[in-house]
């Protein structure tokens, strides 16, 4: 069973910078894309950025929401077995609590996956 635990959430200003981590503990990440979304109060769940596996034709394949294209960038480190997202020019909107989530199939931003992580709260405002 592969199990996500996201951490590096917490309170910044804004145009501050923060990053998470999702780490993978079960099974070797590299096989699965990754999503990270995030929810906030009242709001459905929204995908934020996506990273195919690391065996994909086209090697690690990414997208973003236009919401944080620019700004978030999502990157791997297999040997670690852990997925990161560093988050830049943080705005009070980007406010909510972050997933990670996990799957073989590659669902990039749509919320399908299998595996989820409990999230980590991140909270921008001055």
């Amino acid at each position: 069973q592969l199990q996500l635990v996201e951490s590096g959430g917490g309170l910044v200003q804004p145009g501050g910078s923060l990053r998470l981590s999702c780490a993978a503990s079960g099974f070797p990440l590299d096989y699965y894309a990754i999503g990270w979304f995030r929810q906030a109060p009242g709001k459905e769940r929204e995908g934020v950025s996506y990273i195919s596996n690391s065996h994909s034709n086209q090697g690690d394949n990414t997208e973003y929401a236009d919401s944080v294209k620019g700004r978030f960038t999502i990157s791997r480190d297999n040997a670690k077995n852990t997925v990161y997202l560093q988050m830049n020019s943080l705005k009070p909107e980007d406010t909510a609590v972050y997933y990670c989530a996990a799957d073989l199939v590659p669902y990039k931003l749509e919320p399908h996956y299998k595996y989820w992580g409990q999230g980590t709260q991140v909270t921008v405002s001055s």
